[in-house]
């Protein structure tokens, strides 16, 4: 087994590389003379990085396909402010030369310590029905299997194994803490909301070498599938009320706010507004932040430009004595003055 040495995060400008990488993308173009070249995304556990074949791309495309791991001799570049390798010569690599770990992003925490963070939220609840709900879920070994290694989205935030189950915990501490300043709030379904938001996504993907959608998530979208899947285990659940099952299933038809981004319904309750903003606060947040993260300019204090938001981001400065590179906060305020 080839032991990998070069990362997708440490390659610089000027850099040789020889290395395997996953082809996440491939695509096969033109440029305005009619000459064909190939458009790769390259993948490894560090992160992604644009490839492109320019010399003989249509007898270097019938050797792979989208999904194998490829072994490049390339030219690092740098275009506009980002990464990018010209790429002379590849190989196909047979997966048993390698350390498949190598090649799949995975969520930064612990995934058996969020699911067990998770898991004491579930047992928090005090409402019987949602407990039981939540009960048929998680005590299934093929679903929390499927939980603790699905993305949350193909491209846009947590796109790696165990991202839904990080956005899941982040989202639903978020809501705890805006249970604990909102009055007025049904504390168990916010939560158990929270938790099952987006339930239907781990069927929505196929996650076992690249992110792709399933047909069924083509078709029919995890919004759907998870009112779905909610209505088959209530349906077991004796004497379920069919108002909480009314405004459960509501709360996830409506969690992506607007029409325009698939909600069949906007929130038209507190806990259904509420878990829209927080869900929609966790998936932009970690989107910035692995944008940043994934940008290797040092010379430019800002990122390439994010198509999907439709800027460019300041990557920010670090505070001059932090070591971690932390940004600091606004200036404590001053001490109270004496009798006050």
């Amino acid at each position: 087994m080839n032991k990998k040495t070069v990362y997708a995060e440490d390659i610089k400008t000027g850099d040789k590389v020889c290395e395997v990488f996953l082809a996440a993308e491939k695509t096969l173009a033109y440029s305005q003379k009619g000459s064909p070249y190939l458009n790769l995304r390259l993948r490894d556990r560090t992160g992604d990085v644009d490839g492109k074949v320019w010399e003989n791309a249509l007898a270097w495309d019938k050797t792979f396909k989208k999904g194998d791991l490829i072994r490049i001799q390339a030219r690092a570049l740098n275009f506009k402010n980002a990464i990018q390798l010209s790429i002379i010569e590849l190989k196909q690599v047979d997966d048993r030369e390698v350390d498949l770990a190598d090649f799949f992003a995975v969520a930064k925490g612990d995934l058996a310590g969020m699911f067990a963070a998770l898991m004491e939220y579930v047992e928090r609840i005090k409402t019987p029905c949602l407990t039981a709900l939540l009960h048929s879920f998680f005590r299934d070994e093929r679903t929390v299997a499927l939980f603790k290694r699905a993305p949350a989205a193909k491209g846009f935030h947590h796109v790696y194994i165990g991202g839904l189950l990080e956005h899941t915990l982040s989202v639903v501490r978020l809501l705890a803490a805006a249970a604990d300043h909102y009055p007025g709030i049904n504390r168990d379904l916010l939560i158990a909301g929270g938790i099952l938001h987006d339930i239907g996504k781990i069927y929505e993907f196929s996650f076992e070498r690249i992110v792709e959608y399933s047909d069924a998530g083509r078709l029919v979208g995890h919004i759907v599938m998870g009112v779905e899947m909610v209505d088959e285990k209530i349906a077991a659940i004796p004497d379920f009320p069919a108002q909480t099952a009314m405004e459960l299933r509501h709360l996830i038809l409506s969690h992506h706010g607007v029409l325009e981004y698939g909600s069949p319904k906007r929130p038209k309750t507190l806990e259904a507004l509420i878990v829209h903003f927080m869900d929609d606060l966790d998936a932009k947040v970690n989107a910035f932040q692995e944008h940043i993260r994934g940008s290797r300019d040092e010379e430019s204090d800002w990122t390439p430009y994010h198509r999907l938001f439709d800027r460019y981001i300041y990557k920010g400065k670090p505070f001059p004595n932090d070591e971690e590179g932390r940004t600091p906060g606004p200036p404590a305020p001053p001490p109270p003055a004496e009798g006050s």
